[in-house]
């Protein structure tokens, strides 16, 4: 004989439901984050090769946080032995065509960009996310430039400036420009400061 359906009884299940389904999901995430954060390390350190001279120390272990014009970047200083050879600074901007850039962009001691690489974005695919296309014009086109040398103005050239856009994506281009403008202001507030006080 089926039991009669009360609102008690329709309670009690679905209580029973979300209290199985929350601890499966806990567990889930217990055994996925340590994976995940170890994948996120291992990307940053990668990108962090990618922009910088060659070191011998940890940047990841000794990185600090730097704020300029009320944006927080993330420096990881590359040293080899006990001279500092590259800054690879983490920075990103909000102005990209899909949302947030973030990049990796190395600078080698006097403030010339070494490389950039791309931490995350959320571009056009085929359009704005070209700009995690390595060795492309567009990216290549930064490296050996200094935003502090006068004869570059660091913007598109549609703006006045002295750089390619990627066909199309002049938005997400702009955007990409802004993270490096970013970066060297947390990179020029390094310089204020010696070196900002470590976390």
């Amino acid at each position: 004989m089926a039991r009669e359906s009360t609102l008690t009884n329709m309670v009690v299940t679905l209580f029973a439901v979300c209290l199985v389904s929350a601890a499966l999901l806990g567990g889930l995430y217990a055994l996925t984050a340590e994976p995940i954060a170890a994948a996120q390390t291992a990307k940053i350190n990668t990108a962090i090769g990618g922009v910088v001279p060659a070191f011998d120390n940890a940047p990841s272990a000794e990185k600090f946080t730097v704020e300029a014009n009320g944006k927080t970047s993330t420096v990881y200083p590359a040293k080899k032995g006990n001279e500092v050879v590259g800054y690879a600074i983490e920075a990103s901007s909000s102005a990209g065509f899909g949302g947030n850039i973030t990049l990796m962009v190395g600078f080698t001691p006097d403030g010339t960009i070494n490389g950039t690489s791309v931490i995350s974005h959320a571009e056009t695919p085929g359009l704005g996310a070209k700009i995690s296309d390595s060795g492309s014009h567009f990216i290549t086109q930064f490296e050996g430039k200094n935003p502090g040398d006068p004869n570059f103005k660091f913007a598109v050239k549609k703006d006045g400036g002295s750089f390619d856009a990627i066909t199309a994506s002049t938005i997400t281009s702009r955007a990409y420009i802004d993270v490096l403008n970013n970066a060297y202001n947390a990179f020029l507030n390094i310089n204020k400061s010696g070196e900002a006080q470590q976390n």
